[in-house]
């Protein structure tokens, strides 16, 4: 059965930023569907589970989140990249060597997916760079030009499943892509059989971050916490993706001034 794909849902943006190429990205997923999109973190191919995110945080915090390490990442807010990037060496004034803007001190998701990407075109006053910057500084591909409703609404009828962000491969004679035409890159420009597309692009093996031991290759500094909220630890379960929901309430506790009551239910 032939491969089926679907093309950028969006434009091009023109404000990529300096150094950007902007080449195709082909998400693969495991059952054969391809979503096509353009490039805008560093220029790699990765593999990883594929998941969604619908919280209420922002991009800095979902992808330093920890509980995602070696996922690649569906953002479902249509727009990302419009505020910026804030700075990556301030830390929280309460809590010492805790990031102040982020859930850890790295990105730790394998990959991001977005709809739709502002570019250079960021603005907000704690803003220090645009987000593709920040991917770039950490080696971590993202891709926009997704519809990603489709795609999350895929994900939640079939599971979470295995995905690969495979990048376009670049003409080393000409310098230029294999999908250029004429001076314009479309995604429709690849060959006309769906089963020829691997060819122009990379490839790296499929990936199940399931198998791996994740806790070791994340953040693992002991910390101490001479605060009350210490209370939480006893009865919350011990697993990854708990502490960011723990950091959280230390952060709100030690700003608000305490003391509160928190069940380990909320928590986990």
């Amino acid at each position: 059965m032939a491969t089926k794909i679907f093309p950028p849902a969006a434009a091009r943006i023109a404000n990529a930023g300096e150094g950007n190429d902007e080449r195709l990205v082909c998400l693969e997923l495991k059952d054969g569907v391809v979503y096509q999109g353009y490039s805008f973190g560093a220029p790699k191919s990765v593999a990883g589970e594929l998941v969604f995110q619908t919280g209420m945080v922002g991009y800095p915090e979902s992808i330093t989140d920890p509980s995602y390490r070696g996922q690649i990442l569906v953002i479902t807010f249509p727009l990302v990249g419009n505020y910026g990037v804030p700075s990556r060496d301030a830390v929280d004034n309460l809590l010492g060597d805790l990031p102040a803007y982020f859930e850890s001190s790295q990105i730790h998701v394998a990959g991001l997916v977005a709809a739709s990407y502002s570019g250079e075109d960021y603005s907000h006053f704690l803003a220090q760079s645009s987000l593709g910057t920040w991917l770039k500084e950490q080696g971590i591909p993202a891709m926009y030009g997704v519809d990603t409703r489709a795609l999350t609404k895929r994900i939640r009828l079939e599971g979470s499943m295995l995905g690969r962000m495979l990048l376009q491969k670049a003409d080393p004679v000409k310098g230029v892509h294999n999908s250029v035409v004429n001076g314009s890159s479309m995604g429709l420009s690849l060959p006309a059989f769906p089963r020829d597309w691997k060819p122009f692009f990379g490839t790296v093996d499929w990936v199940n971050p399931n198998q791996k031991n994740l806790v070791a290759e994340g953040e693992s500094r002991p910390t101490l916490w001479p605060l009350s909220p210490l209370m939480l630890v006893r009865q919350s379960r011990q697993q990854p993706r708990s502490c960011t929901s723990l950091q959280r309430a230390l952060r709100c506790t030690t700003h608000l001034g305490g003391p509160f009551e928190f069940s380990a239910s909320m928590l986990v």
